[in-house]
């Protein structure tokens, strides 16, 4: 029974992206699914991880390393031999050929002896342990370990911003959908005006006080709204399609925010001292200047430490402790002189070191410069807002200004559709500025990197 409820349970886990939310969410509901969902940020989310699995493996090059080593060989070479059987402490004076020697033999030592020459075949196992230990690197292992943990910083940087990024998209996409639904209910105000509009003009063709041609022109101006509606609708679907995709998980409806957002109250100096960016840059800065000094450790020496021990025998794992033995030592490398190479590499890292810092220098005043540039585009904006809604409300006035005034036959109808035509381009003239005023609003809040 558990392992089936633990299937069962798996199957829903599974299956969670297709189940679509029959309550709409709001905007705060929608962060917090989008940072345990998004495919995107759980991607940096390993990056981060893989970052600190290098940092790991090089602060592991502090221990040595040990190694075990099994060799198993057969020979009849007289030197493989006679090695082998030294190696596991077993030589004797004959394998010298001494058991040739009679001493009757003047010129001994013209004699091949044919046991050292030619010895029977002989098995070879040896099992050895080998532990080497960098003691001194030239600060090169502490180098690498100061770039992977700027790397693993850099990574941390890059999934914020992978973070921030998808934030920024899925509250652009709710202030849309606000802004769309502000506008289409605005034309569907326009709409019912039409129909009212319709019906008493059909009533004032039967009184003989409109024409047909009247009734064409309030029917083609209501086609005209419909297809406006139909557009806008159909950009809330794929809005929503977009929302579930960010979301990773299917949503049918939202709650949406207030379609004005008020402007963040941040400072320039604010956003340069927490600008993702820049942060980056400066751990980029960090790592040049470790790469220097890797390159520069190739001019100290290099001393390690290395220790071993072994067992050899004809047979596996026979008599240990007869056979065993060991060496220890200590090696010293030291390279006086390689054509200049290395004093090449140390110009080139100084470059790159140099390059770099103005690079650092370069962000700040780019930044700085959006900064005041988004500042201003949304000054403007709020203007032309404040502006288009004085306009609007004139046109929603001359507009009822007219409908009486058709009424009464001192305007014809087409004057009547000019003006409402006028309504309409002013709502969507405002939805329009009004998505540019957000958009520029979450690129200051991108550029901070804040969650407001």
């Amino acid at each position: 029974m558990t392992k089936i409820i633990g299937l069962l349970f798996s199957a829903v886990i599974l299956n969670a992206s297709n189940i679509a939310f029959s309550a709409p969410i709001n905007l705060d509901d929608a962060i917090v699914m989008l940072k345990a969902q998004n495919l995107e940020i759980k991607t940096a989310t390993l990056d981060l991880k893989s970052a600190y699995a290098d940092l790991d493996k090089t602060k592991g090059m502090d221990w040595g390393k040990l190694d075990f080593t099994q060799n198993f060989a057969r020979s009849n070479d007289a030197g493989n031999v006679f090695g082998f059987k030294l190696t596991s402490r077993e030589a004797t004076f004959g394998d010298f050929g001494f058991s040739e020697f009679d001493g009757t033999n003047p010129n001994i030592l013209n004699v091949e002896p044919t046991d050292l020459n030619y010895p029977k075949s002989r098995n070879f196992f040896q099992s050895k342990l080998t532990y080497e230990l960098p003691i001194f690197t030239g600060f090169k292992i502490s180098s690498y370990k100061n770039i992977m943990t700027s790397m693993t910083k850099i990574k941390s940087l890059e999934k914020k911003q992978v973070i921030h990024e998808k934030i920024y998209q899925i509250r652009k996409s709710f202030y849309d959908m606000a802004l769309l639904r502000e506008s289409t209910k605005n034309l569907n105000k326009i709409l019912d005006n039409i129909n009212i509009l319709e019906n008493m003009t059909r009533s004032m063709i039967e009184v003989g006080y409109a024409k047909n041609v009247d009734l064409l022109e309030v029917q083609a101006k209501k086609g005209n709204v419909e297809r406006l509606i139909l557009q806008m609708k159909s950009n809330q679907k794929l809005l929503l399609h977009y929302i579930s995709f960010l979301l990773n998980q299917k949503v049918d409806n939202i709650i949406t925010p207030s379609k004005h957002i008020q402007m963040p109250d941040v400072l320039t100096k604010e956003i340069l001292n927490n600008n993702l960016d820049i942060k980056k840059a400066y751990e980029g800065l960090e790592v040049r200047k470790n790469m220097l000094k890797v390159a520069k450790s190739s001019y100290y020496p290099m001393v390690g430490a290395f220790g071993e021990l072994s067992t050899a025998d004809d047979a596996f794992m026979n008599d240990i402790d007869k056979h065993k033995s060991y060496t220890v030592g200590a090696k010293l490398t030291w390279n006086i002189f390689n054509g200049g190479s290395d004093s090449a590499d140390i110009q080139k890292s100084k470059l790159q070191k140099l390059k770099m810092k103005t690079q650092v220098q370069l962000a700040k005043k780019g930044i700085a410069l959006k900064i005041d540039k988004i500042k201003t585009e949304i000054d403007t904006f709020d203007y032309e807002i404040n502006s288009l809604n004085k306009e609007l409300i004139l046109a929603d006035t001359i507009y009822k200004n007219y409908e009486g005034r058709y009424k009464e036959k001192l305007v014809s109808m087409g004057d009547l559709i000019i003006k409402q035509s006028e309504q309409i381009k002013k709502i969507l003239t405002l939805q329009m500025v009004n998505n540019k005023r957000n958009e520029r609003i979450f690129a200051l809040e991108k550029l901070a990197n804040g969650e407001q």
